[in-house]
């Protein structure tokens, strides 16, 4: 019989960047930017409240991300409470491609494992990635999100799969964030059903190259995040973002979209190299510099 916690569960999760430049659908970073979910069981209902990015847009009710992560969740664990109440403390930010919907759905479902006593012997954090993949479509942001630090992941005839690489100590980023997000589904619908051969081998080659470089060859970033095969084609869709990574990488900074945009991502060495890019954002624009999360989603308090 399952047996529910007594008694507030917190949860933080962090923003992710996918894509990295070329590594398109396959690359996450997980960040230092974190929401903060608490949930309790309750005898009966659902309470849902929702405090800072997105509060004002997001539903309170059972189709809210988070409350359909953790009702799946607790499917796999075999018994659905009585009561819920959930509150979400949001710090990334919506529609900006930093991982929001990920961090959503891996919280809920990190969650709500926490609230069923040895939850996590029944749903391991294999069978949870699982479970988050298939809810987001694809693995790039929730690997990250749970696992963090910085991952490739990908989807095959086995199901999803992922695999944490490492990252050079001195490697931070800036993240600069426009003041009008951008939905995934446009941006996606910008992209081509086919592209170039030639672009194909190049993606696929500075790809291997970013994760040596992330590794321990920084000196290497700039060539490392030069993509083929999405970011000009959806220029149309955030032309200010991508005037300002154009601008960027003409003074040799390894500068991307993150994830379907439009935030820009800028990858550091250094604190000089970081004071120089928080100086360089757009008025109305918002920068942080973030260091490289090595934890994912996790019960805290």
């Amino acid at each position: 019989m399952t047996r529910f916690v007594g008694g507030p569960v917190r949860v933080s999760v962090p923003a992710t960047s996918a894509n990295l430049g070329p590594g398109f659908d396959s690359l996450g970073l997980a960040l230092d930017l974190r929401d903060v979910l608490e949930g309790e069981v309750l005898a009966e209902g659902l309470v849902v409240e929702v405090t800072g990015a997105g509060a004002e847009a997001v539903p309170l009710d059972e189709s809210h991300l988070v409350v359909c992560a953790m009702r799946t969740a607790f499917e796999a664990l075999g018994a659905q409470p009585p009561g819920l109440r959930l509150r979400c403390e949001n710090v990334v930010p919506h529609a900006r491609g930093l991982g929001s919907s990920s961090a959503a759905i891996v919280g809920g479902l990190v969650l709500a494992r926490a609230l069923v006593e040895d939850g996590a012997a029944v749903l391991d954090d294999a069978a949870l990635f699982e479970l988050a993949a298939r809810m987001e479509g694809h693995p790039d942001n929730v690997s990250p999100a749970l696992h963090g630090g910085f991952t490739i992941s990908g989807h095959d005839d086995d199901g999803f799969w992922t695999v944490r690489s490492p990252v050079d100590p001195r490697i931070s980023v800036v993240v600069i964030v426009p003041p009008d997000g951008v939905a995934t589904e446009v941006a996606r619908g910008l992209l081509p059903d086919r592209v170039p051969h030639a672009d194909a081998a190049a993606d696929a080659g500075r790809t291997a190259l970013l994760v040596a470089a992330l590794a321990g060859r920084p000196e290497h970033l700039l060539r490392a995040t030069r993509d083929y095969l999405h970011q000009d084609q959806r220029r149309p869709a955030m032309p200010a973002s991508l005037a300002l990574v154009d601008a960027l990488r003409a003074d040799g900074v390894p500068a991307v979209v993150s994830g379907a945009g439009p935030t820009v991502l800028a990858f550091v060495d250094g604190p000089e190299a970081r004071d120089r890019l928080l100086g360089r954002c757009p008025e109305g624009w918002v920068a942080h510099a973030l260091a490289i999360s090595d934890d994912g989603a996790r019960v805290v308090g």
